[in-house]
């Protein structure tokens, strides 16, 4: 009988032994290689293939596989805890007969670069995929040229912007076929290199890099096969070509958010076999070439946020694939009816928006096609009749609109359809006490809105209702029981015109990350309820009249980011239990009192410290330098905010929180390094740790009763922005440091008892109200002359004046003395010679002196 095992091929050990090399560099906190071990067949091991005649190894699958969850920070990359990590060794580069290689979505860090086998050892890898390992940072890339049969090469999120010859060591890949490249912190893209040797090439992303530059010229000279190119989220700029590129091919070009300018060229018409244009958010000017309507398999065309004028050109119509026009935000003229859109039986997605374009359809008309999201901006008038027999439709957009929804009962029950509702800057003027708000996200902002809440549905997630005329209390929305548990995740109604206490029916919303309920006339204490908001990540309660002890249950929000408490009456003592996430503190403008505790010096998270107008006492700690994120002033830790994924869609939510920085109390949407402790009463010197805060961008302690001198340790500070000192005690002189405090704009050292010199500087010679009220202190910008500058100025007159009296008495001595030495013996020897002579010399001698006397006794 016939024994098919007796036949199994089984691992080269070879194969084995550099598996099993790189497995021992690793952490597998998921015991996802819990099958390799030593004495089994290693093409029985998770992940790996074998080829079934020679036995050896072919693929190695390993990628990490993480769900997104409902909410994601800004700057989380999801978690990873349950993938693989620690050293990617290049040795798997020995597997001779490896031809597809997937390590993505792990947390891999490149610790190994030489471990790698021949050229002939790697020459049969087709596909690499080392993509979202985000922890690597690739400084070398020549070992990739080495893999000459490479075809697929994924490094999206690998940080390789330490290489400088990227291209030239892509470039020797013969077969290279889709590159990718996104979100690798390039900065270098070869603007004037003519060409690239991308024989193969048939899609290349560079998106989401740090280029700045022109257009590069070999970009436009690639493979006539290349069919994908994505250059979207640089800074390019300049203008696109006049002549037609290789680009005959060309399906899907991408080019959103740069700064690409100049007319769209002609050349545009002729790519054929074009499926999706994408060039918004850019500066393009000039109409919109009607050469456009040539593209017959064109599905998307996104021009939206540009410059582009001029009428929508009628050769659009011939566009019958198309499945989503978006041409927003830009300066567009001219009348849009149904003519417009009568042939575009498959669109889906519509967006019209420009200040001068007049809508004007036939409120008979009914579409050919029902979309999925619309846009509308600017309408006057009326909303187009034929939006209500869009019965697809799940995502409206209307902006900065003048138009009439009336009648309202019919347009509040159309959004019950949405997902995502969205209205801002319209004039709906309406009382919407009794809508029923259904949306998953609903945005209506700046409309007019009156009445008190709104009732709200269980599958609502987004619930902002900013900068609105509603009133009344709170406690109708969020004391009103539902049917099923809520879902809301992010609650905006500041700006309004709320009143009442805060309610304690919080218990019931548990998944809330964001409450904003500022700029209100909310008055009473924080409810013990809202302290079981364990997910919290946002708290701003600011400008209402609030007051009453912060409550040491708020310690429950042990995800808290930013409690913004100011301008209200709170008082007590600063809550020395904040949670360690929190990010933005803002208490100023209240009646706290006490001491600055020193357990903030535990927040390492911290960057925006607010405290001033209070009534703090005490010294400032010595212990600030313990926040590690104020010791650098890195952009990328201080932007704020959550990405929603939600099965329909995923939507970014930019969060802010107001800071006074160089006297403007603004918005910000990243957050600064910012200590303000000012209008306080401070007393004690500054301690000197104040001063290894290198990340610091914004310090205020004016209006205190500081003292002590600046040390010479505040040129440190170099990202320093604004610093603020006036109405203190200090004293000293003003060290000479602070002239490399280059990024200083606002500087104020007024009313102190500072002395001496003011050194010199750009920015501090800017204003001498930036030193009024020390007296003490002279030079520019103060008209007062320092003393040592007073003696130089009176030394340099007095030695000019001498040095140019001493040079003419010198030529005078000189021509004396020749005229001296020519005829004094011819003189003396006249008078000594001749009698008479002699006798009239000594009378002139005499009457000479007399005359002398009497000169000098006139004197």
């Amino acid at each position: 009988m016939f024994n098919s095992c007796s036949f199994a091929v089984h691992c080269n050990e070879k194969d084995t032994n550099v598996l099993l090399n790189f497995k021992q560099r690793l952490t597998d906190p998921s015991q996802l290689l819990s099958s390799w071990f030593p004495k089994s067949d290693c093409c029985e091991w998770r992940g790996v293939k074998c080829d079934n005649i020679t036995g050896r190894v072919s693929m190695l699958t390993l990628p990490c596989h993480t769900h997104p969850s409902p909410i994601t920070a800004v700057g989380e990359k999801g978690n990873k805890s349950h993938c693989l990590s620690g050293e990617l060794n290049l040795g798997l580069l020995q597997l001779e007969y490896l031809t597809y290689l997937d390590l993505s979505n792990n947390g891999f860090k490149f610790l190994q670069f030489n471990s790698m086998g021949s050229r002939e050892n790697s020459s049969n890898l087709q596909y690499l995929d080392l993509s979202r390992n985000y922890d690597i940072l690739v400084r070398d890339l020549h070992w990739i040229s080495n893999i000459s049969s490479l075809q697929y090469l994924n490094l999206d999120g690998v940080h390789i912007h330490k290489e400088i010859d990227w291209l030239q060591s892509l470039t020797l890949l013969p077969s290279l076929s889709l590159l990718h490249l996104g979100f690798c912190q390039l900065e270098k893209i070869y603007p004037t290199l003519q060409y690239a040797n991308f024989t193969s090439l048939k899609a290349l992303n560079l998106a989401d890099n740090d280029f700045v530059s022109e257009l590069p010229s070999w970009l436009f000279n690639l493979s006539s096969d290349i069919s994908y190119i994505d250059l979207s989220w640089n800074q390019i700029h300049g203008e696109l070509p006049e002549t037609m590129p290789n680009l005959r091919s060309i399906k899907f070009l991408y080019f959103t958010h740069n700064y690409l300018k100049g007319p769209l060229p002609n050349w545009l018409g002729q790519l054929e076999q074009l499926q999706t244009l994408r060039f918004s958010f850019n500066f393009f000017s000039g109409p919109i070439p009607a050469c456009l309507g040539n593209l017959s398999s064109l599905i998307e065309l996104n021009l939206d946020s540009n410059q582009l004028n001029g009428n929508l050109p009628k050769d659009l119509r011939k566009l019958f694939n198309l499945e989503s026009l978006r041409v927003a935000e830009n300066s567009l003229t001219g009348i849009v009816s149904e003519r417009n859109l009568v042939s575009f039986s498959k669109l889906e997605v519509l967006s019209l928006n420009s200040p001068a374009l007049v809508f004007d359809f036939d409120p008979e008309w009914t579409p050919p096609f029902q979309l999925q999201a619309v846009e509308f901006g600017h309408v006057r008038d009326k909303l187009p009749e034929w939006l209500f027999t869009q019965s697809s439709l799940k995502f409206l957009t209307i902006v900065d609109s003048t138009a009439s929804f009336e009648p309202l009962d019919r347009f509040w029950n159309f959004s019950k359809q949405l997902h995502y509702f969205k209205l801002i800057n319209n004039t709906v003027n309406g009382d919407i006490s009794n809508v029923l708000l259904m949306p998953q996200f609903v945005w209506l902002v700046s409309n007019n809105l009156r009445g008190n809440m709104p009732r709200l549905s269980p599958e609502v997630i987004v619930l902002i209702l900013h900068d609105n005329s509603l009133s009344g209390s709170i406690s109708p929305l969020l004391c009103n029981k539902m049917s099923n548990k809520s879902n809301l995740i992010h609650l905006d109604m500041g700006y309004n015109h709320l009143s009442g206490d805060l309610t304690d029916c919080w218990n019931d919303w548990k998944s809330l990350v964001y409450v904003d309920l500022g700029y209100n006339n909310l008055t009473g204490k924080i409810p013990h309820s809202i302290t079981s908001l364990s997910n919290l990540r946002f708290l701003y309660l600011e400008s209402n009249k609030l007051f009453g002890e912060v409550p040491v249950s708020l310690k429950n929000c042990q995800n808290l980011w930013i409690l913004d408490l100011g301008h209200n009456n709170f008082s007590g003592d600063i809550p020395n239990w904040l949670v360690q996430s929190v990010k933005g503190l803002k208490l100023r403008s209240n009646r706290f009192s006490g001491n600055i505790p020193t357990q903030l010096c535990q927040l390492h998270s911290l960057m925006v410290m607010d405290f001033a107008s209070n009534g703090l006492s005490g010294a400032i700690p010595n212990c600030l330098h313990n926040i590690t994120t104020m010791l650098s002033s890195d952009a990328s830790t201080r932007a704020v905010g959550y990405t929603l994924n939600l099965p329909s869609f995923s939507t970014s939510v930019a969060c802010t929180i107001t800071m006074l920085i160089k006297g403007n109390e603004l918005e910000y949407f990243n957050l600064m390094n910012l200590i303000d402790l000012s209008n306080n009463n401070l007393s004690g010197r500054v301690p000197l740790e104040m001063y290894m805060l290198t990340g610091l961008q914004s310090l205020n302690l004016s209006h205190n009763m500081l003292s002590g001198k600046i040390p010479k340790e505040i040129g440190n500070l170099e990202p320093l922005e604004s610093i603020d000192l006036s109405r203190n005690f200090f004293s000293g002189e003003i060290p000479q440091t602070m002239s490399s405090l280059h990024y200083l704009e606002v500087l104020n050292l007024s009313f102190n008892n500072f002395k001496g010199k003011i050194p010199l500087g750009t920015q501090l010679g800017s204003s001498n109200l930036s030193y009024i009220g020390n007296s003490g202190l002279c030079g520019p910008p103060l008209s007062k002359i320092c003393p040592e500058d007073e003696k130089s100025q009176n030394t340099k007159s007095t030695g000019e004046e001498e040095g140019d009296e001493s040079e003419v008495h010198s030529m005078l001595y000189m021509g004396l003395g020749i005229g001296f030495a020519v005829g004094f013996w011819g003189v003396v020897g006249t008078i000594f010679f001749n009698r008479r002579c002699r006798h009239a010399y000594f009378r002139f001698v005499h009457q000479t002196y007399d005359f002398a006397i009497q000169k000098m006794n006139f004197i």
